[in-house]
């Protein structure tokens, strides 16, 4: 296939361009967080049945030695992050703001951390099924923050096919550069997963779909990319949210993927590029998912950073590493401030899906009254679905929550841009949220009572 050629930079309709705060981390290259003594790793980290614990209380494990198995195809199994002994099994607090079971290790202070059962795999030996497997027992998940477990995304259900892999790395959400520091330093593992990926898919090209504000990444990558290699780097429009599937499909393919429908539907399939960094180092060396590159940044860390941290580390111990948090540090994000969750203790885990954790002072901290909605329509531009946030925002202050869903409420990608035009500073995306929970609960009950009566 003939390079394209674009005469407009590609992108998608609709979206929003907040100031991108990247220059905190940009240039700064990607350091090992020395490993904590303790690590607290949950064992749901990931969409779908949290994983089993197969390991005691006072027995040891090595790094990467399994310890959490998978409950279920829609599962994820964990990886001890490094060796030690495991001290218990136990409730600890989560990113999500629930308490979950846990499996603490505490760090054997002689051990060289080396990688258990290190080898390199030979994927190009195996079937698109045994290589999908050794990608589900090595636990990946997406990397990007919905953390959806990678061998089901790569299982193309009976009757389709994806034709074109897309590597996401728009990273799309202000301040985070954990991506943008992938491509300039992990480059040639970027490129063995592109490879891996187009065997298990059986797909004929891939693309990495990557913003304007990473040209040099772009440039890097695509001078990179070997003769053999049916691959192409496409530079989009730095635009929030790019980083979506389906307005990334859009940008890169040119093509809608329709409502209630999935980008395999269009034959495509997606994975971000620190995953698809993970599954290249997984055959090259063996490593399972045990720790991943993390964005710490914001006007209220002391020292900002790129840091490689395994899997279950305490913020705390981060916090530590960055010589602390700012006096006027008010609020700490697990993710971007755009679509990040708010934290309310320094022991929460890194998890999995952790891309960046944000440390935002008083002054970014806005507190803003809330008026009544002006019909401005800024929303209805801003939103990359075309939804109508306004009319959905009013249903939910009524809480007439079942009339949403004949205005697409389930389509909403809860990507805040609505929030974020909103002159009456009406918490939009909040009550979305609050609406879809309930929606989701309200159909669960009504499929149990059916099961009941059949």
């Amino acid at each position: 296939m003939n390079a394209r050629f674009f005469h407009t930079t590609p992108s998608f309709k609709h979206g929003v361009h907040p100031d991108d705060y990247k220059h905190l981390t940009r240039d700064r290259p990607i350091e090992r967080l020395p490993f904590p003594d303790s690590v607290v790793v949950p064992i749901s980290q990931h969409l779908g049945r949290p994983s089993k614990p197969i390991v005691s209380p006072g027995q040891y494990v090595y790094r990467g030695q399994l310890i959490g198995e998978a409950t279920g195809f829609v599962s994820s199994p964990m990886h001890a992050p490094m060796s030690g002994v495991v001290r218990e099994i136990m409730l600890h607090h989560h990113p999500s703001g629930n308490m979950t079971e846990a499996v603490v290790i505490d760090r054997d202070p002689l051990s060289a951390q080396t990688l258990f059962g290190e080898r390199r795999i030979d994927w190009r030996s195996m079937s698109a099924k045994e290589i999908i497997d050794e990608i589900g027992i090595g636990g990946f998940v997406g990397l990007g923050g919905a953390a959806f477990p990678t061998h089901v995304k790569l299982t193309i259900p009976e009757g389709k096919k994806a034709r074109f892999f897309i590597v996401n790395a728009a990273e799309c959400e202000p301040y985070l550069n954990s991506d943008y520091r992938i491509l300039l330093e992990k480059r040639e593992a970027v490129f063995e997963g592109i490879r891996v990926y187009l065997k298990a898919l059986g797909a004929e090209r891939a693309y990495i779909g990557t913003e304007s504000n990473k040209a040099d990444a772009a440039r890097f990558m695509r001078e990179g990319i070997p003769s053999d290699l049916p691959c192409e780097v496409v530079e989009m429009e730095t635009k929030y949210p790019q980083g979506a599937e389906k307005m990334l499909i859009e940008a890169v393919l040119h093509k809608e993927v329709p409502s209630g429908k999935l980008p395999i539907d269009v034959e495509v399939v997606v994975n971000n590029v620190g995953t698809v960094a993970g599954v290249g180092e997984l055959f090259l060396f063996g490593q399972p998912l045990i720790e991943r590159v993390v964005t710490i940044t914001g006007p209220g860390i002391k020292t900002p950073a790129n840091l490689m941290i395994p899997i279950g580390t305490r913020l705390s111990d981060v916090v530590a590493y960055c010589d602390g948090i700012m006096d006027n540090t008010r609020q700490i994000l697990f993710g971007g401030p755009m679509m990040g969750t708010a934290q309310r203790f320094l022991d929460v885990p890194i998890m999995k899906g952790t891309s960046g954790v944000l440390f935002l002072t008083e002054d970014k901290v806005v507190h803003r009254e809330e008026y009544p909605c002006i019909r401005c329509q800024r929303c209805v531009d801003a939103c990359p679905v075309y939804l109508n946030p306004s009319r959905l925002g009013a249903l939910a202050g009524a809480r007439l929550y079942e009339d949403m869903l004949d205005y697409h409420i389930m389509d909403c990608m809860e990507c805040a841009a609505c929030s974020f035009v909103c002159p009456s500073n009406i918490p939009l995306v909040q009550r979305f949220r609050v609406a879809k929970g309930l929606l989701r609960e309200q159909q669960a009950r009504e499929n149990e009572k059916q099961k009941a009566q059949s």
